[in-house]
């Protein structure tokens, strides 16, 4: 029997889905960061890069904010502008999370041995540092993510040379590779899609 379920439109991810990818990128960075930081000051070749499970809270929740700002001031400012705001958002943002997490001595944060540190929450020395990132925020994370897309129609793609069908009659060929649907769609396995 055909169902109409390939018909279906693809919905954009949930908001809750899109926090989600944003906290694991911010978690991903983190620990990429002070691992680099650790090789850089103290040359360790182990590279150990940490975090803390607030982080994850932390970073979805202020990249999410920051895809609101970026829906609403791409037609108004240039990118220069755009990353300077998200970058005072960031300083706002991490201040005030390590305040409110200071209150239970929680904060996994320490500044205080920087020069340009104020409450040991914020640093100017990182100015640069969330600048680029929030360059990187917009332009890779925040628009990539908006363009994904989940299909609840995708058929699962079969591996070992068997055709994957995709709900489009065995076009796709090979097992392992994305199908192309109508309309620039490239279909995952998993059901979602990025729109082209």
């Amino acid at each position: 029997m055909v169902t109409m379920a390939t018909a279906m439109t693809p919905e954009p991810l949930t908001a809750l889905s899109r926090w989600y990818l944003y906290a694991i990128h911010g978690y991903f960075c983190e620990v990429m960061f002070t691992a680099a930081w650790e090789f850089v000051v103290n040359c360790n070749w182990k590279f150990p890069g940490v975090t803390s499970v607030w982080a994850l809270f932390i970073y979805g929740t202020c990249i999410l904010i920051v895809e609101r700002m970026y829906l609403c001031l791409r037609g108004r400012c240039n990118v220069l502008l755009r990353c300077i705001i998200y970058t005072l958002w960031t300083y706002l943002w991490e201040f005030g999370t390590g305040l409110l997490l200071r209150q239970f001595n929680a904060c996994p944060w320490d500044y205080s041995e920087f020069k340009y540190n104020f409450m040991g929450l914020i640093t100017a020395e990182y100015a640069v540092p969330w600048f680029c990132a929030s360059f990187i925020v917009e332009r890779l994370v925040i628009r990539n993510t908006l363009r994904l897309r989940f299909d609840e129609g995708a058929e699962p793609i079969h591996t070992g040379g068997q055709p994957d069908g995709g709900g489009r009659g065995g076009r796709g060929g090979g097992g392992g590779r994305r199908g192309r649907g109508g309309r620039g769609l490239a279909t995952n396995a998993n059901g979602y899609i990025k729109v082209d």
